[in-house]
């Protein structure tokens, strides 16, 4: 979710989730596509993207500040993608509720709203509290809990598209136990 178009960034040589959006676009599988990504890092690759289109609604959680600094909430987006942006710059040490909350209270309302025909996840796992990379205070469980509500929004709209893509997760034990969550 970090690289560009044009050059590779962070560990990631390809955008994978990007590339997969704009495919399911461009070859008719999906007129609409959202994407929800709870890395840790911000996804700046996803978002340079989709920054001026209206066809994909692009949601982060991310620390702030941590690497790439991107990701403020004040972008939201340019031309006819403006609003279709959006970006929760959280503090280090936050936690399982503001999580839930970003999904129960925006993406789920923003969502009912865009009507995507596939939602897409940058599902890293570098935010659980246990992680090497970051500072921030997730528990395994609240991971699983994330991918039911998105299974259940996926059911009610978009006759359950739902692609989770792994991105970050440096400790492998937080890892395989939020993974099985």
């Amino acid at each position: 979710h970090h690289a560009l178009p044009d050059r590779a960034m962070g560990f990631c040589i390809f955008n994978n989730i990007a590339i997969a959006a704009a495919s399911l676009i461009a070859k008719g599988g999906a007129r609409r596509v959202a994407i929800f990504d709870w890395d840790v890092h911000h996804g700046n690759g996803t978002q340079d993207v989709f920054y001026s289109r209206s066809d994909v609604l692009f949601v982060s959680l991310h620390q702030w500040p941590h690497y790439p600094g991107t990701g403020l909430a004040t972008e939201l987006g340019s031309g006819d993608g403006l609003g279709y942006n959006v970006n929760f710059p959280f503090p280090a040490w936050t936690g399982d509720s503001d999580y839930l909350a970003a999904i129960d209270q925006c993406f789920a309302p923003l969502c009912r709203e865009f009507r995507p025909d596939h939602i897409l996840v940058s599902a890293g796992f570098d935010a659980h509290r246990d992680d090497y990379l970051a500072n921030m205070n997730l528990t395994s469980r609240v991971f699983g809990q994330m991918a039911s509500r998105l299974r259940t929004l996926a059911d009610e709209l978009c006759d359950g598209r739902l692609t989770l893509f792994l991105e970050g997760g440096y400790n492998l034990a937080a890892l395989e136990q939020s993974v099985c969550e």
